[in-house]
């Protein structure tokens, strides 16, 4: 079980699985002075993967309990903590709902509150870097590796009717417990769209090998399994082919990165465009600082490449 000191600044908890290694732990001060909350600490709380939810409803209670405990981040824990403390929640925002996930907690009027920001920030993130109409440009396919929480958001985000003719051609998710699949495929049903939708149990790299083989030219392909971060390796095997004209995105934007070093062995042979995991980082802190310390933090490509500056110099230190 968890053992946590009450705050004496107010402080905002990074709940994950390697969270010392996280660039956060430099970028925030840095943040915190130039958006005025200089007296404001981070402090993570470690978890293995799945951990006993008994942990997880001790490091929430924690949080809504203690005064100067402002609220937390969620990464790679999203879906068990949510399952495990959701009836621990005064207020649970309508993505969450709907995704069955937490990525955010804040405390605002005596009320804890649970949020879902992946969808705001993963949206954010691809379209800001495949621009705004790639896919009706090109007819790719989305192909999403790995069923959890990151991936339930940025289907969401690019499935919608609203978005017109910009959506995939299809999507494809993977990963290798069905239940993940299960769950995924119970999110999408409640949202309105006409793309086709695939999933498929890939209990191993061969398997998700060979959803590549059936994807179109230009196709996005994410690595969201965690795997080169949290764990070691890759979703892929050594000899897995990317569609050509690929846009091969990886979540992580540490660790290994093994994914991300296969695309770079195929990028001019196949040209392959390669995006790693720091703008989602970017943007997925920023939404989760705003709404814990009830702040505006402009979203704009603008202040979020000063933010970046801030960020990319704080890491160097």
């Amino acid at each position: 079980m968890i053992s946590l000191r009450a705050a004496t600044r107010p402080t905002l908890y990074f709940i994950g699985v390697t969270t010392t290694k996280s660039s956060i732990m430099k970028v925030f001060p840095a943040w915190a002075k130039h958006l005025d909350l200089s007296d404001a600490i981070i402090v993570g709380i470690d978890f293995p993967l799945h951990a006993d939810p008994a942990a997880y409803r001790a490091a929430v209670a924690f949080i809504r309990d203690d005064p100067l405990s402002m609220g937390a981040l969620v990464t790679t824990h999203k879906i068990d903590l949510f399952n495990a403390c959701k009836d621990m929640f005064d207020v649970i925002d309508p993505h969450a709902t709907l995704m069955g996930e937490i990525s955010c907690i804040s405390k605002r009027g005596g009320k804890l509150i649970c949020h879902a920001k992946d969808p705001i920030s993963s949206g954010l993130s691809i379209d800001g870097f495949l621009g705004s109409d790639y896919f009706e440009r090109t007819g790719g396919d989305l192909f999403s590796i790995g069923a959890g929480g990151s991936t339930i958001a940025l289907t969401w985000h690019l499935m919608r009717k609203m978005r017109g003719g910009n959506v995939p051609n299809s999507i494809v998710v993977s990963n290798r417990s069905q239940a993940r699949l299960d769950e995924i495929r119970r999110v999408h049903s409640q949202i309105a769209t006409d793309v086709p939708l695939r999933y498929v149990l890939a209990p191993t790299p061969a398997d998700n090998d060979a959803v590549l083989e059936t994807l179109k030219p230009g196709s996005l392909v994410i690595n969201a399994t965690g795997l080169g971060k949290d764990a070691p390796g890759s979703p892929l095997t050594g000899v897995a082919k990317f569609p050509r004209e690929a846009v091969v995105w990886d979540l992580n934007y540490r660790g290994e990165l093994v994914y991300l070093d296969q695309a770079r062995t195929q990028k001019a042979e196949r040209g392959l465009a390669i995006v790693d995991g720091w703008t989602y980082f970017i943007h997925g802190w920023t939404q989760v600082i705003a709404e814990v310390f009830n702040l505006t933090i402009d979203p704009s490509p603008a202040n979020i490449d000063v933010l970046t500056d801030i960020a990319v110099q704080a890491a160097k230190e």
